[in-house]
């Protein structure tokens, strides 16, 4: 059963938390990208994550579909097969839901309901609210009944206070740079709201991140924030009571930045734009170095130029070797908690 129970996610989540490492979290959009990943985990020996934006999602449902719920819950189950006979724990996701967009994720509770009901597990383990476009204190007021629905089921909720600059499947940007920070007063605000419902979730403070990948300087990451905040916390609520912290907006990243937020409580960061450019850019070069046989498709042209599989496998490949790198950069590799818990 390597995508975890919710009681051994919780301890996978524990134990990266206790270690100072991360789970690296890969946004797929098909089950090509997500076997990607999936063969990347195995190798690695590491725990893992599986997740899909909601535009991720309605793409993997087809364009005669376009059905967010169906095109997760499509990518969840094949998950779920295929990693059954894996040695490591591959958890799923959703990510970056909009307070409008909010029946998407309870239509997927509803699913995980139908599967506890007939005696299966979840189908995901985490689900994200955005609330981070919203005043603070509307976001956790529409929070707190999310995660008392995920608590019901023994999911975690992530939240996000301040924004991620750049643009990521509509979520929310922004031209103030003050918005890109999350205060220490803020992160009290949420830990004085969520902390008593003792409900699972992570918090995606922000601290300058941006989606997308940007040549170097142009991104003005502190993570400071994230450990001053966490000091806020721990002043109130003792050593024991700080956020599992979510890196959202890591691409281009130098690694010494990353490997910094393990010490302040990062315990997933989401990898997306560098696993895009790695799975499109063998497509690319196939493309251009035999574009003339894959046109003459009624003379000389060679099917197997044009087989999606030809270049699908080089893309796969190329998108696992970048998710070994993530893996690699959260410190993660060889410390899958499969067999221990």
């Amino acid at each position: 059963m390597p995508v975890p129970s919710p009681e051994q996610y919780k301890k996978i989540i524990a134990n990266a938390k206790a270690n100072n490492f991360a789970l690296p979290a890969i946004n797929v959009t098909s089950m090509i990208t997500a076997n990607a990943a999936i063969a990347a985990f195995a190798e690695a020996k590491a725990d893992g994550i599986i997740q899909l934006s909601l535009g991720g999602a309605e793409f993997a449902s087809g364009s005669g579909v376009k059905d967010a719920v169906i095109g997760a819950a499509s990518v969840a189950e094949h998950v779920h097969r295929v990693t059954k006979d894996l040695p490591v724990y591959i958890a799923l996701h959703t990510d970056h839901c909009q307070a409008d967009k909010l029946h998407i994720v309870r239509g997927l509770l509803e699913e995980s309901r139908k599967r506890v009901a007939a005696g299966q597990s979840v189908l995901f383990n985490g689900h994200m609210f955005d609330g981070s476009a919203l005043p603070l204190e509307e976001n956790m007021k529409l929070s707190v009944p999310l995660l008392r629905e995920c608590r019901e089921l023994g999911i975690v909720l992530e939240v996000e206070a301040g924004i991620v600059g750049g643009e990521e499947d509509g979520a929310a940007e922004t031209d103030d740079n003050t918005k890109l920070y999350t205060s220490p007063e803020d992160m009290l605000y949420v830990a004085d709201t969520l902390f008593p419902e003792e409900g699972d979730f992570m918090f995606a403070a922000t601290f300058g991140n941006v989606h997308g990948i940007y040549k170097p300087g142009n991104v003005k990451l502190d993570p400071s924030i994230l450990k001053n905040g966490q000091a806020a916390v721990r002043e109130k609520y003792g050593e024991d009571k700080t956020f599992a912290l979510v890196f959202h907006g890591g691409s281009g990243t130098p690694v010494e930045q990353i490997r910094e937020t393990l010490q302040y409580g990062v315990i997933k960061m989401n990898v997306d734009t560098a696993t895009q450019f790695a799975f499109t850019q063998p497509i690319v070069e196939h493309m251009c170095d035999n574009s003339e046989l894959i046109r003459q498709a009624d003379g000389d042209g060679s099917k197997k130029l044009y087989d999606p599989r030809s270049y699908l496998k080089k893309a796969e490949q190329a998108m696992k070797t970048r998710v070994l790198q993530a893996i690699e950069e959260l410190c993660a590799t060889g410390k899958t908690q499969f067999g221990s818990i």
